[in-house]
């Protein structure tokens, strides 16, 4: 038994050794993969996609840059009127209509003469709103009617201007 010698064998105990070098290029890779999967996550998230680089036109200096984003009308003057209450058409008084309108106005040259002429646009809007039915009023529909037709009948006094937008504070059906 003599002759039994361990035997001894080209056995590595673990993979070799990496050098130093070997191992910041590893990290440096991994870093740059993570921030890259990072970055199309937070992308992804967001809602905006990339844009890759060859589908984005070279600007020059000349170019001036264009903003694709509609900037939003200014808010014209507002002028509230008192409220309406009217009975509605063909209820036998039944039925009561109670709104509150507010006018935008296109200029703040308008508003003189919107006050100048306050009486014959409220009597409008007064005779306007008592040939209305419930079935004229009710609806989405006919609610954007009745602006539609208040706009027109106000812009009938108005010379300097016109009415841009008519909104209704409150509307009571009774």
């Amino acid at each position: 038994m003599a002759e039994e010698q361990p035997v001894l064998e080209n056995i590595q105990a673990g993979p070799a050794p990496r050098s130093s070098l070997t191992n910041i290029l590893l990290v440096g890779v991994l870093i740059l993969i993570a921030g890259a999967g990072g970055y199309f996550a937070q992308e992804l998230i967001s809602g905006k996609s990339p844009v890759p680089a060859s589908s984005v036109p070279a600007v020059s200096e000349q170019t001036p840059t264009v903003s694709t984003r509609p900037a939003p009308p200014p808010v014209g003057v507002m002028v509230p009127l008192a409220p309406f209450i009217v009975n509605l058409a063909k209820t036998k008084g039944s039925r009561i209509l109670k709104v509150t309108v507010t006018l935008e106005l296109n200029n703040p040259e308008v508003q003189p003469e919107v006050e100048d002429n306050r009486q014959k646009i409220m009597d409008s809007i007064l005779v306007l709103l008592s040939s209305k039915t419930f079935a004229d009023v009710y609806s989405i529909q006919g609610k954007f009617k009745l602006k539609d037709e208040i706009t027109t009948r106000v812009n009938r006094f108005l010379v300097m201007g016109h009415v841009r937008e008519v909104y209704f504070s409150e509307f009571l059906i009774q």
